[in-house]
């Protein structure tokens, strides 16, 4: 009868698991829908701005473009965008992973964050920036997702990179597909890549008014935003999904575990009482014998 205890018992702890799993499942689907439609109508604005940006620039002196100078040198920042919380596959450690194979072969390689998970990652490594007036982590943005807080963490990396403490600053995150596909990206966030005219398809002409200076002393500082906050939109679609995927995985595998479980406490139970019955007969032959 212990037995039927401690699987009873099981059957009570895995149903449960099994309703909060279902529970998180169908929260992380609310949250994708409204994520995913951000994301959606993000990407096209900031493929035309990154587009334009990178053609125009390319036709600045250096001196007049900080954003585009090309500098000789490893030194190299990394935003990586994870998540503040678990509970979501394998989503954190494939992008971590991932930026820490490119960190290894960089000495001068320092992260800065936006996601509890990937702080804690890097912090055991010791890759975390200090100084330079860039926070090592920056994991407010994910509780509250806005353009504007966005915007203040890029206005800190442009000016540093002007400043000249960084040779190079990547961006790393999750980029939405669907809700089983999430793809680990690293993008050159600065200097800003200009494309080749095979790429893009031929050389576009641009007329500028009231000058060429003027518009992107304005457009620069708003593309390298957008491109900032797409990073982070896609990372947060991408986390819901990843989330909504393993919950459902996990309330499968609850399922098929209290089938096994369900057969095993009727099978204990039969067996039980089978002995129960034939200590009966046992007993009754006996006082019959007697």
């Amino acid at each position: 009868m212990a037995n039927l205890k401690e699987v009873r018992d099981r059957i009570v702890s895995v149903n449960s698991t099994k309703q909060i799993t279902s529970a998180m499942k169908m929260v992380s689907a609310a949250k994708l829908k409204r994520a995913q439609d951000a994301i959606t109508q993000m990407r096209p604005y900031a493929k035309k701005m990154t587009e334009v940006l990178g053609s125009v620039s390319g036709s600045l002196d250096a001196e007049d473009n900080v954003y585009s100078q090309h500098r000789e040198g490893d030194r190299v920042l990394y935003v990586v965008f994870t998540s503040n919380k678990g509970l979501c596959g394998s989503f954190n450690s494939h992008l971590n992973k991932k930026v820490k194979a490119e960190i290894d072969n960089n000495g001068d390689a320092v992260v800065t964050t936006v996601g509890k998970k990937g702080f804690e990652f890097f912090r055991k490594f010791d890759r975390l920036v200090s100084g330079d007036n860039v926070p090592q982590e920056s994991n407010h943005l994910l509780d509250e997702i806005s353009f504007e807080n966005t915007s203040k963490l890029a206005e800190k990396i442009m000016e540093i990179y002007a400043e000249g403490h960084y040779d190079q600053v990547n961006i790393a995150f999750n980029e939405f597909e669907n809700a089983a596909t999430q793809r680990p990206v690293i993008e050159q966030f600065l200097p800003i890549v200009t494309p080749d005219v095979d790429d893009a398809g031929g050389s576009t002409e641009y007329l500028f008014e009231p000058g060429k200076l003027e518009i992107l002393s304005e457009l620069i500082p708003k593309a390298l935003k957008t491109q900032l906050f797409k990073a982070l939109l896609d990372s947060n679609a991408a986390e819901h999904g990843a989330r909504m995927t393993a919950m459902h995985q996990a309330t499968e595998n609850a399922g098929d575990l209290l089938k096994e479980l369900r057969l095993s406490y009727n099978k204990a139970r039969q067996a039980a009482i089978t002995t129960e019955i034939l200590e009966i007969t046992s007993g009754a032959e006996a006082l019959a014998a007697g």
